[in-house]
């Protein structure tokens, strides 16, 4: 019997060390929308637009919303995905970031852009801690090679996926047995995924720049 207790002990011990916060995971909720796009010529883009609340001067004039053509298919609500960065405490830096728990697909027709809710499990932020510094990332799963961020952050790198980061934001009061889940909105905005161009192509970019200034000294 007392083996018993001490291992039950010993467990909600464990849970207690383990807990994390939780937070809503939404882009569209009463307190503010913001959209993820995609295009843009392999630059990132960040900021809301006219059409995000509160709206913003930052322009996505040619990007398509997520899901605006579908639910499958590249870009579609479906196979486009999105989860959470997070740090604990506020105004940590972006290299800081690590991925959450959960991740969560798009909407379509006058939802697109936006993700379906889900409560992510913030990783490494305890119950209840008074802040935490976050990013949403989303990228392109239409191959079903990538299911998770750690995975599609390496594909990105190498040009093989369209994939993009929000700005970070802080959010403050994380959900635990305190405080019920808080919106991420709306603290997080708009942002692009984007492909990253082939470092061929920054290969012969310096190259040629190389061998225009090697003309230039010779005039």
């Amino acid at each position: 019997m007392k083996k018993v207790i001490v291992t039950a002990l010993a467990m909600t011990c464990a849970v207690g060390v383990f807990a994390q916060g939780t937070v809503a995971f939404n882009n569209r909720v009463g307190a503010g929308t913001s959209h993820v796009y995609v295009g843009g010529n392999g630059t990132q883009i960040r900021g809301n637009g006219a059409t995000d609340s509160p709206a913003g001067s930052t322009s996505y004039a040619g990007l398509a919303l997520i899901g605006a053509s579908g639910i499958n298919g590249q870009y579609g609500a479906a196979t486009t995905l999105a989860q959470l960065l997070a740090a604990n405490g506020a105004g940590q830096p972006e290299s800081s970031l690590v991925p959450s728990l959960g991740t969560t697909t798009f909407r379509t027709g006058g939802a697109a852009g936006n993700i379906n809710l889900i409560t992510s499990t913030l990783t490494g932020v305890p119950l209840d801690s008074p802040a935490a510094t976050l990013q949403m990332v989303a990228w392109d799963n239409s191959s079903g090679l990538y299911p998770t961020w750690t995975q599609a952050s390496v594909a990105w790198t190498q040009g093989l996926i369209a994939a993009g980061r929000s700005a970070t934001f802080t959010v403050n009061n994380i959900g635990g047995n305190l405080n019920v889940p808080p919106d991420v909105e709306p603290g997080l905005t708009s942002f692009n995924i984007f492909i990253v161009p082939e470092p061929t192509s920054f290969a012969l970019a310096g190259l040629g720049a190389a061998a225009l200034l090697i003309f230039r000294r010779r005039k």
